[in-house]
């Protein structure tokens, strides 16, 4: 097939019948790829270094096949396929032999997400005749919380809406769900963006942009090119947020529909087509007429520090969603609602249990360091259960702001336990930042005793009124299934620890007030 006619292959009405399409990796990402593509009538074969019995049994009853090769291995089914498209999961890193191959041999290298925007028309809204609108999300930390909440404004105004992507379902299957959306609120990874090229979101945002992936992308600017595309081609709404300048300046840079806006979001008062606080007001100043001199309130900070929805990165999100969700017309009556109902994801900064004075606060989907430095600035005396996996970050700015000298995390920080394969690089950098901060080694091998060692250590150094956090500024998969198994494995280890009891009932320490 020439590259012509496969540029031309932008709808799902076109002809994608015998095309031959190797698809790299065979997990959720990969499946739904090649479930559609052989939907279409396209010759799939799947790649893979392993697969769950599962879906091995499934690719032959969708009529693909599947090579099951190791790592770094280009196997003879892939050549003798003779791939006109590659389509690589996610975790797929750009440098792969796999994805080598197929550059070197000039056959284009997609992703799910390039994929499933030129598909979408599939089921079209039948009061508008078009395919649902995409509102795109991304940045280091906050994106599933923005997803999540932005899909509940949206719903809350009537709209029929999927969350979907990163977040869990993955695109394909909400661009080919029967009944339709309005509305697509996509949470997209670096990875996805970074093989991405036609999208052009309704709306989109970087929330933030700090170290992370770089193992991945090899570098910090290639990472953050990535994110950046996420504001291509975007239709009405860029939105960035205006503590974090690299994102003012992605939109800056970025090409854009005519006529679309540049919205900011933060924790300061807002100017005119701004998302901010007032008096510890939410405040909406872009998406009404009088917004040179007037704002729409939205909600205040105290409404939602009874949802658990206080601490100021949140609070942040929240802002965020509310300017997405906007953007599409949402009134603020169908916001306030939202948010009334909304509650964080588990291992979310969630309350695992109060006793003696000392409260437990899971937040294990601090997989890099931004995000646990917004979760320990959400409390006032903590004792950080830290590490695992740092997948090539540097975890030293992170110490240096948490414990090191002249940083708000000394008087925050009493104590750290740490755990996860690359502890030597934790430990080096609290004892150089904070040599006489109490510190604690976990050398546990196996998962179920790493937990029960990491929550002795943490309550004999624990004294009233701390918290102790698990925020681990890393990935899991060193000794975890995942964060969520991780969370799991310290909140089980924490009730064994207190007794299987609600101890004393103590209230979950307020966070800081956002302004």
């Amino acid at each position: 097939m020439s590259a012509e006619r496969l540029e031309g292959l932008t709808s799902w009405h076109a002809d994608w019948s015998g095309l031959r399409v190797a698809v790299l990796g065979l997990g959720m990402t990969g499946f739904s790829v090649a479930d559609t593509l052989t939907e279409l009538g396209s010759s799939v074969l799947v790649v893979a270094a392993k697969a769950s019995k599962e879906y091995s049994d499934l690719v032959p009853v969708i009529g693909a096949r599947l090579e099951l090769a190791p790592t770094g291995e280009i196997p003879d089914a892939l050549v003798e396929h003779e791939p006109e498209l590659v389509v690589a999961s996610p975790g797929y890193h750009p440098d792969d032999a796999l994805i080598a191959w197929a550059e070197s041999r000039g056959i284009p290298v997609w992703g799910d997400v390039e994929l499933a925007w030129r598909l979408r028309d599939k089921v079209v809204n039948p009061q508008t005749g078009r395919p649902a609108d995409w509102i795109a999300v991304t940045g280091t930390n906050g994106k599933t919380t923005t997803v999540q909440l932005t899909a509940s404004m949206l719903l809350a105004a009537g709209h029929r809406v999927a969350p979907c992507g990163n977040i869990g379902i993955p695109v394909l299957d909400a661009i080919r769900d029967p009944e339709g959306f309005d509305v697509l609120v996509v949470e997209l990874s670096s990875y996805q963006l970074h093989s991405t090229s036609s999208m052009s979101p309704w709306a989109s945002v970087v929330l933030n942009v700090a170290d992370d992936h770089l193992d991945w992308h090899g570098s910090f600017e290639a990472y953050a090119a990535a994110k950046a595309r996420v504001y291509s081609k975007t239709q009405v709404a860029c939105v960035y947020n205006k503590s974090d300048e690299l994102t003012m300046r992605m939109v800056e840079e970025a090409e854009v529909v005519e006529g679309a806006r540049a919205i900011g979001f933060g924790l300061g008062v807002p100017g005119p087509s701004d998302f901010g606080i007032v008096d510890g007001i939410l405040c909406d100043r872009a998406f009404l007429e009088e917004r040179r001199d007037s704002a729409l309130e939205i909600a205040t900070v105290d409404e939602l520090a009874l949802r658990g929805l206080g601490a100021p990165h949140t609070v942040a999100d929240v802002l965020a969603a509310a300017a997405l969700a906007r953007s599409y017309g949402i009134s603020v009556e169908a916001v306030r609602a939202a948010l009334a109902g909304f509650s964080l994801d588990r291992h979310r900064i969630e309350h695992v249990v109060s006793a003696g004075g000392v409260t437990w606060v899971d937040d294990s989907k601090a997989t890099n360091p931004h995000a646990a430095a917004a979760s320990i600035k959400a409390y006032e005396s903590v004792v950080w259960v830290v590490g695992g996996l740092l997948k090539g970050v540097d975890i030293d700015p992170l110490v240096q702001s948490a414990v090191g000298e002249g940083g708000q995390g000394r008087r925050r920080v009493r104590a750290a336990v740490v755990i996860g394969v690359d502890r030597s690089e934790v430990l080096a950098s609290i004892r150089r930042h904070a040599p006489e901060l109490p510190l604690f080694e976990v050398d546990h091998a196996e998962t179920e005793d790493v937990m029960t060692a990491a929550v002795a250590l943490a309550a004999g150094a624990a004294l009233p009124g701390d918290v102790v956090l698990l925020a681990p500024a890393a990935a899991s998969m060193d000794q975890f299934a995942d964060y969520a198994d991780r969370g799991d494995r310290f909140a089980e280890a924490v009730r064994k620890h207190v007794g299987g009891t609600d101890g004393d009932h103590d209230a979950l320490p307020e966070p800081p007030a956002a302004h």
